[in-house]
């Protein structure tokens, strides 16, 4: 079920897998702001429903910000989701290599900066994350 969708980020929520689905926004400089709010609302959403498995889809995110502004809403995320219940984060990689190598840089600075409570993986297709994420914590 959709619990949220705007422009920049649709919530939807299986509540029999407990797995909620998301599509990493674009990053763009004008919209850093509205990105914020919208990991705000993702992270309440997923404290309402107790979310304890998470599918963050990279493979139609466009960025067009630079490495500390991409870097900073990575760990935005990553620290609002320490604060939640989530489990296992499961990453579908994007098919562009320049996003991808910003998304791997910005994955191992949050690793070194912060102890994460969940699990991360990085997965090539919708397919295996779903399914690692299914599988038994």
């Amino acid at each position: 079920m959709v619990l949220f969708d705007n422009s920049l980020i649709r919530l939807d929520y299986n509540p029999a897998t407990d797995i909620m689905e998301v599509e990493y926004p674009d990053l763009h400089d004008y919209l850093l702001s509205e990105i914020k709010r919208s990991i705000d609302i993702l992270l309440d959403t997923v404290n309402h429903y107790d979310v304890k498995r998470l599918l963050l889809d990279s493979t139609r995110t466009i960025i067009s910000v630079g490495d500390k502004e991409s870097r900073e809403i990575a760990t935005y995320l990553a620290a609002g989701l320490t604060k939640t219940r989530v489990q296992k984060v499961a990453r579908v990689q994007s098919p562009s290599a320049t996003v991808e190598n910003t998304a791997q840089h910005n994955i191992r600075h949050i690793s070194v900066s912060q102890k994460l409570p969940f699990e991360l993986q990085n997965f090539s297709s919708k397919a295996l994350a779903l399914e690692w994420l299914g599988g038994k914590s």
